[in-house]
């Protein structure tokens, strides 16, 4: 209930996108890559000319085509058949040059059976399915791809990969926003990341994800802090094979951890347990250390590194977040570090086919494949 209801609320002014400058040359497949909340899907909006900026020009050359929010651009009660024909429309399609295309739309999108269904009745993955065979099929001279694919399955993104590739070829221009940094790196050729509303990095694919990666670093915030003079997480990495730091590894190598903890009073049966979730927010699954090896931590205070390996499935390309928190199990929680580090999986050389569906299996325990634990100072 408001106390003041007549009273004007204040606002703030926020702006979604501002101070970019970029020129994207014909032919040229550019990934758009940041944190959720960065403006990617509002810069392609923007390009889209579905929003108008507030201030600045867009200048255009040709046809877009473009794939935003599942469902953009659909008359819900109109069939496939019908939604192909007015899609192809609004994007200046005669009916003639639709109708050339048609089975080639039909065929990528595999709905056949349901053009004569509404599209109010279509799955999600149906609904993009349609929508990218018409935007790649109306031969665009920009095509304009949000991260909507990741609602379809590992062999229709593939072959959404290749047709991309196919128009870019072809001498059109592809934006592409993606999650998926394995497909950024190895489709575009140069990549775009957005912090804020605002370009900080453009380069190669390669840097632009090594300083995306390089973002997530270690926050010393804590939680529950009237505990954590207690006990404390110092430091929290990822480490390649050779041992030195990392942000990126190959989903066939071992990961390996390596945690530092601050003990300064005495404490039993003491965990650390670290959360795996993927970048979209699924939980993938948890580590901790095995009942009685951090014992000596709490008879002894100071500072400890403690090296956790573990193999992880055989996930599809993508970032995994890290969590962290030491506590007594179901006693007393001493630190908690919330999404601290991300890691990006790339290069995998496993096929679709042998990857692990986490949908079907679940979210994982990890198991140690090796454990260490050392005292590095005294208090």
């Amino acid at each position: 209930m408001l106390r003041k209801p007549l009273q004007r609320v204040a606002t703030e002014e926020f702006w979604a996108l501002k101070g970019i400058e970029l020129g994207i040359k014909k032919g040229e497949i550019v990934g758009v890559i940041g944190c959720n909340g960065a403006g990617k899907s509002t810069l392609l909006k923007v390009l889209s000319r579905i929003t108008e900026p507030t201030t600045g020009r867009i200048e255009l050359f040709g046809r877009v085509g473009s794939l935003l929010e599942v469902g953009t651009g659909f008359h819900p009660e109109l069939t496939g058949r019908e939604n192909i024909y007015l899609n192809g429309a609004i994007l200046g399609m005669s009916r003639f040059q639709i109708s050339k295309q048609f089975d080639a739309i039909v065929d990528f999108a595999g709905v056949e059976k349901f053009l004569d269904t509404p599209v109010k009745r279509y799955s999600s993955g149906m609904y993009v399915r349609l929508a990218f065979a018409i935007a790649a099929h109306v031969n665009p001279d920009i095509l304009i791809i949000d991260e909507v694919l990741a609602v379809g399955d590992a062999e229709f993104q593939t072959r959404c990969l290749r047709k991309m590739e196919e128009v870019s070829s072809n001498g059109s221009t592809v934006l592409f926003v993606s999650h998926d940094l394995n497909a950024v790196k190895s489709l575009c050729t140069r990549a775009v990341l957005l912090e804020g509303g605002s370009v900080s990095y453009d380069s190669s694919p390669e840097q632009a994800i090594q300083q995306y990666s390089s973002r997530g670093q270690f926050r010393n915030t804590l939680a529950y802090s009237h505990n954590a003079a207690a006990a404390l997480i110092t430091q929290l990495l990822f480490l390649s094979p050779e041992g030195g730091e990392t942000s990126v590894i190959d989903v066939a190598a071992p990961v390996r951890i390596l945690t530092e903890i601050e003990i300064r009073e005495g404490t039993e049966n003491l965990e650390l347990c670290l959360r795996l979730e993927l970048s979209t927010g699924v939980y993938l699954g948890s580590i901790r250390t095995p009942a009685g090896i951090l014992d000596v931590c709490g008879q002894y205070p100071g500072r400890y590194q403690i090296l956790l390996d573990f193999e992880l499935p055989a996930l599809l390309p993508q970032t995994i977040q890290l969590s962290a928190w030491l506590h007594v199990p179901k006693v007393k929680l001493y630190d908690m570090q919330e999404r601290c580090r991300r890691i990006v999986i790339l290069n995998s050389s496993l096929n679709h086919a042998s990857r692990f569906d986490l949908d079907n299996g679940g979210p994982l325990g990890f198991v140690p494949t090796k454990i260490s634990v050392d005292r590095v100072s005294t208090n």
